[in-house]
């Protein structure tokens, strides 16, 4: 089993997600880091036309976006429980989270990532889109720090779901928006950072 992946990028969930299979059930895989250039080539694009990632290749099946990477990981190694339990209604629960993180937060992102090409050159319509967008995520990040004033995780136990909200976390001090205010946020990352899978999936890619 292969996954392909940006470095500091959504593909870190799956990868974490191998790592506890790795660790829980002595399951090995295989990480492909690649670059924003590979993505675009004939090569990687006859894996996924979208040039996108991640992308996991297993045997004979080759599978993009990150919710069915996940469920099919899940499926594969129930005893990892990747989505913080067994049960279908507390995966349930851990999948809807991981739904808001994936599909509404991680959009929130995409003009921050990806200015529009008529915005560029103008400075004050990029520091109108940044402001909207910034403003947007700070309001997601709220719902989730909400939650984590009465729970630990996202899940039952430590899920994909916990581990999309950091990656995103990581992503909001790399463009430099400050969620300090959100006072649960900074101990949920220590809380993250301290899981094995975590620490070593941060070594392998070299983040700090």
């Amino acid at each position: 089993m292969k996954l392909y992946g940006l470095v500091g990028t959504c593909s870190f969930v799956p990868h974490v997600a191998l790592e506890w299979v790795k660790i829980r059930e002595n399951a090995d895989y295989e990480f492909e880091p690649v670059t924003r250039e590979l993505i675009k080539s004939p090569e990687f694009l006859s894996l996924n036309p979208r040039g996108a990632v991640p992308v996991l290749v297993d045997s004979d099946l080759v599978l993009s976006q990150n919710q069915a990477i996940l469920h099919y990981l899940d499926e594969l190694y129930p005893n990892s429980k990747l989505f913080g339990s067994k049960t279908v209604c507390d995966k349930a629960k851990a999948a809807r989270w991981l739904a808001f993180f994936n599909s509404d937060v991680h959009k929130s992102f995409v003009p921050l990532f990806r200015l529009p090409n008529y915005a560029k050159n103008n400075e004050t319509l990029v520091h109108t889109i940044r402001q909207q967008s910034v403003e947007q995520i700070l309001d997601q990040l709220a719902i989730a720090n909400e939650h984590l004033e009465s729970h630990i995780y996202f899940g039952e136990a430590i899920s994909v779901a916990d581990i999309y909200l950091y990656i995103m976390l990581n992503w909001c001090r790399a463009v430099g928006i400050d969620f300090s205010h959100l006072t649960q946020l900074s101990a949920f990352i220590q809380r993250i950072e301290a899981d094995q899978a975590v620490e070593n999936v941060r070594k392998i890619e070299g983040l700090k």
